[in-house]
Protein backbone atom coordinates (compact mmCIF):
# COMPACT_ATOMS: atom_id res chain seq x y z
CA UNK A 1 0.00 0.00 0.00
CA UNK A 2 1.09 3.73 -0.95
CA UNK A 3 2.17 5.66 1.72
CA UNK A 4 3.41 9.02 2.32
CA UNK A 5 4.15 11.93 5.23
CA UNK A 6 3.96 15.49 5.52
CA UNK A 7 5.39 16.89 8.15
CA UNK A 8 5.54 20.68 9.83
CA UNK A 9 6.25 22.58 12.68
CA UNK A 10 6.92 25.64 14.36
CA UNK A 11 8.23 27.26 17.48
CA UNK A 12 5.66 29.16 19.85
CA UNK A 13 6.75 31.18 22.76
CA UNK A 14 4.28 29.68 25.13
CA UNK A 15 4.13 26.42 26.83
CA UNK A 16 2.91 23.08 26.15
CA UNK A 17 -0.05 23.55 28.43
CA UNK A 18 -1.01 27.03 26.86
CA UNK A 19 -0.85 25.61 23.02
CA UNK A 20 -2.96 22.85 24.14
CA UNK A 21 -6.04 24.87 25.87
CA UNK A 22 -5.98 26.26 22.17
CA UNK A 23 -6.04 23.16 20.43
CA UNK A 24 -8.40 21.11 22.41
CA UNK A 25 -10.82 24.13 22.76
CA UNK A 26 -12.97 22.91 19.23
CA UNK A 27 -15.54 25.92 19.63
CA UNK A 28 -12.72 28.58 19.19
CA UNK A 29 -10.74 27.07 15.90
CA UNK A 30 -12.92 29.53 13.85
CA UNK A 31 -11.77 32.60 15.92
CA UNK A 32 -7.50 31.59 14.74
CA UNK A 33 -7.58 28.82 11.77
CA UNK A 34 -8.52 29.25 8.40
CA UNK A 35 -7.00 25.83 7.82
CA UNK A 36 -9.43 23.63 9.71
CA UNK A 37 -13.29 25.25 10.11
CA UNK A 38 -14.34 23.41 12.83
CA UNK A 39 -14.34 20.35 14.91
CA UNK A 40 -16.85 19.11 17.08
CA UNK A 41 -16.84 15.93 19.23
CA UNK A 42 -15.38 15.34 22.51
CA UNK A 43 -11.49 14.03 21.85
CA UNK A 44 -11.33 10.92 23.49
CA UNK A 45 -10.09 8.13 22.10
CA UNK A 46 -12.33 5.88 19.83
CA UNK A 47 -14.57 8.64 19.73
CA UNK A 48 -16.20 9.73 16.46
CA UNK A 49 -14.96 13.79 15.30
CA UNK A 50 -16.91 16.09 12.78
CA UNK A 51 -13.94 17.96 10.96
CA UNK A 52 -14.52 21.07 8.28
CA UNK A 53 -11.52 21.99 6.36
CA UNK A 54 -11.67 24.25 4.17
CA UNK A 55 -12.93 22.09 1.44
CA UNK A 56 -14.25 18.75 2.71
CA UNK A 57 -15.79 17.16 5.42
CA UNK A 58 -15.26 13.99 7.21
CA UNK A 59 -15.26 12.10 10.39
CA UNK A 60 -12.16 10.98 11.74
CA UNK A 61 -11.73 8.54 14.74
CA UNK A 62 -9.87 9.57 17.53
CA UNK A 63 -6.45 6.89 18.01
CA UNK A 64 -4.40 9.09 20.77
CA UNK A 65 -4.75 11.97 23.21
CA UNK A 66 -2.08 12.68 25.61
CA UNK A 67 -3.14 15.70 27.76
CA UNK A 68 -0.12 18.95 26.35
CA UNK A 69 1.03 16.38 24.25
CA UNK A 70 -0.28 14.67 21.86
CA UNK A 71 -3.28 14.31 19.62
CA UNK A 72 -4.02 11.65 17.02
CA UNK A 73 -7.31 10.79 14.40
CA UNK A 74 -7.75 8.87 11.28
CA UNK A 75 -10.30 9.04 8.90
CA UNK A 76 -10.73 8.09 5.10
CA UNK A 77 -12.21 9.01 2.08
CA UNK A 78 -15.11 6.88 1.27
CA UNK A 79 -14.14 3.39 2.59
CA UNK A 80 -10.92 2.15 4.43
CA UNK A 81 -7.69 1.64 2.34
CA UNK A 82 -8.52 4.30 -0.66
CA UNK A 83 -7.56 7.04 0.97
CA UNK A 84 -6.68 7.34 4.71
CA UNK A 85 -5.17 9.91 6.47
CA UNK A 86 -3.52 9.49 9.86
CA UNK A 87 -3.25 13.12 11.13
CA UNK A 88 -1.29 14.44 14.38
CA UNK A 89 -0.59 17.52 16.74
CA UNK A 90 2.26 16.90 18.61
CA UNK A 91 3.57 19.70 20.91
CA UNK A 92 7.41 19.48 23.16
CA UNK A 93 8.62 21.87 25.88
CA UNK A 94 11.72 23.18 24.28
CA UNK A 95 12.75 23.56 28.02
CA UNK A 96 12.98 27.34 27.76
CA UNK A 97 9.81 28.92 27.94
CA UNK A 98 8.92 28.07 24.67
CA UNK A 99 7.39 24.88 22.53
CA UNK A 100 7.59 22.94 19.30
CA UNK A 101 3.92 22.61 17.18
CA UNK A 102 4.25 19.54 15.13
CA UNK A 103 1.77 19.11 12.45
CA UNK A 104 1.56 15.82 10.50
CA UNK A 105 -0.47 13.35 8.42
CA UNK A 106 0.28 10.27 6.99
CA UNK A 107 -1.47 9.02 3.68
CA UNK A 108 -2.26 5.87 3.28
CA UNK A 109 -4.51 4.10 0.66
CA UNK A 110 -4.50 3.00 -3.77
CA UNK A 111 -5.60 6.47 -4.69
CA UNK A 112 -2.59 8.34 -2.39
CA UNK A 113 -0.02 7.74 -5.62
CA UNK A 114 -2.67 9.98 -7.74
CA UNK A 115 -3.09 12.84 -5.15
CA UNK A 116 0.86 12.83 -4.25
CA UNK A 117 1.47 16.49 -6.22
CA UNK A 118 -1.30 17.66 -4.69
CA UNK A 119 -0.45 17.10 -0.68
CA UNK A 120 3.22 17.86 -0.94
CA UNK A 121 2.03 22.06 -2.47
CA UNK A 122 -1.53 22.11 -0.82
CA UNK A 123 -1.38 20.06 2.21
CA UNK A 124 1.42 21.01 3.52
CA UNK A 125 0.67 24.77 2.53
CA UNK A 126 -2.28 24.45 4.77
CA UNK A 127 -0.80 22.72 8.01
CA UNK A 128 1.76 25.62 7.42
CA UNK A 129 -0.71 28.33 7.45
CA UNK A 130 -2.40 26.80 10.94
CA UNK A 131 1.15 26.63 12.48
CA UNK A 132 1.39 30.22 11.76
CA UNK A 133 -2.06 31.16 13.31
CA UNK A 134 -1.76 29.11 16.31
CA UNK A 135 1.25 30.51 17.22
CA UNK A 136 -0.29 34.10 16.46
CA UNK A 137 -3.11 32.93 18.26
CA UNK A 138 -1.65 31.76 21.51
CA UNK A 139 1.33 33.92 21.98
CA UNK A 140 -0.99 37.02 21.28
CA UNK A 141 -3.32 35.17 24.37
CA UNK A 142 -0.54 34.92 26.45
CA UNK A 143 1.09 38.06 26.63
Amino acid sequence: MMQKQITTSITINATTEQIWAVLMDFENFPKWNSFIKSISGTPKVANTLHVQLQNMNFTPTVLKHRKNSEFIWKGKLFMKGIFDGEHRFYVKDNGNGSSTFEHSEKFSGILVPFFSKNLDKNVTKGFETMNKELKDFVEKINS
